[in-house]
């Protein structure tokens, strides 16, 4: 994925945002929200006294790279969680044997196209 941060997005400065707030700037609805903090750990956003879910700006960005590696790259789950986990260098080799394996792809429709 080199340094594809296409998905990041300009968020109000505030400290916590409500569930409701980062469904709308997600774009998924708060029920995918709170199914993906069930799956990945990492998504920790605290609560209110009355149990309320307030994130922080850091979980907004874990859950739009979710969305991200889920939407765009068609990550399964189980695939997300693990290259979430993956090292900066992981990371770089994953992304350029993907890229090779597009890039085979696409050739081989050419030469179907052509033959």
């Amino acid at each position: 994925m080199q340094n594809d941060t296409s998905y990041q997005k300009e968020l109000p400065d505030k400290l916590y945002f409500k569930v409701g707030e980062v469904s709308a700037i997600v774009e998924v609805p708060a029920y995918v929200l709170r199914f993906w903090e069930a799956e990945f750990k990492k998504i920790n956003p605290k609560r209110s006294p009355t149990g309320q879910r307030l994130y922080r700006k850091n979980d907004i960005d874990l859950i739009l790279k979710i969305k991200h590696l889920l939407y765009d790259k068609k990550f399964t789950i189980q695939g997300a969680r693990q290259y979430l986990k993956m090292t900066p260098a992981e990371k770089k080799e994953t992304s350029s044997i993907t890229t090779l394996n597009e890039i085979r792809k696409e050739l081989k429709k050419i030469r179907d196209l052509i033959s």
